[in-house]
């Protein structure tokens, strides 16, 4: 089921999101139905707060972006990470590691807003599955940066907060309409076009 994205201006992005203790069937179909939201929204990662839920759980499938690299071990066993597509995290524990660049990135709860965010290279992450299990990954390239972009909203942050102050002022005015749109409760998801929104 295709669930509504939630915009900025609604608090719930703002809430950390709680520990799942028990991987059951409502967990599963919360899952199934965020990665269908996503695959809908042109996403390439949703954290369960976008969709209302205060929960550890995140979604990505990063295998349609062809323009930026992805590099990816699955439990210490290097893998196409078109073919471990799509990931579901949760209760992630994220480590970063490496250098720091700038990227592009843009946001499900923010349509057609982007910025330069500056992201560790390459991250070590070790979460729960959907079957119980525990997952080790160590990323680098775009699926670093998704999978810290998704973090983040798994601790109520946003990428805007990781922008510069002089791009987040220049954002100011759009900033300020969406949070208004999304309090009238006017805003509605639009589709995206592009495939690289976090």
């Amino acid at each position: 089921m295709i669930l509504p994205i939630l915009q900025y201006g609604d608090p719930i992005l703002r809430a950390k999101g709680k520990r799942i203790e028990e991987i059951n069937d409502r967990i599963r179909e919360l899952a199934a139905n965020m990665l269908e939201t996503m695959h809908a929204a042109h996403g390439v990662g949703l954290a369960a707060q976008q969709i209302g839920e205060a929960l550890q759980l995140t979604v990505l499938d990063v295998s349609a972006v062809e323009d930026r690299p992805t590099m990816l071990k699955l439990d210490a066993t290097d893998v196409d990470p078109k073919t471990a597509m799509p990931l579901v995290l949760i209760n992630p524990e994220i480590e970063l590691h490496g250098e720091t660049e700038v990227g592009v990135e843009g946001c499900l709860s923010f349509p057609e807003i982007t910025g330069d965010i500056e992201r560790a290279q390459s991250v070590i992450v070790r979460a729960q599955t959907l079957e119980g299990g525990t997952i080790h990954i160590e990323a680098s390239g775009f699926l670093a940066r998704a999978i810290q972009h998704e973090g983040d909203h798994l601790s109520g942050i946003l990428f805007i907060d990781r922008m510069r102050s002089a791009a987040k002022a220049a954002l100011s005015s759009r900033l300020r309409r969406l949070q208004k749109e999304t309090k009238r409760g006017t805003r509605h998801r639009e589709p995206l076009v592009s495939e690289t929104t976090l």
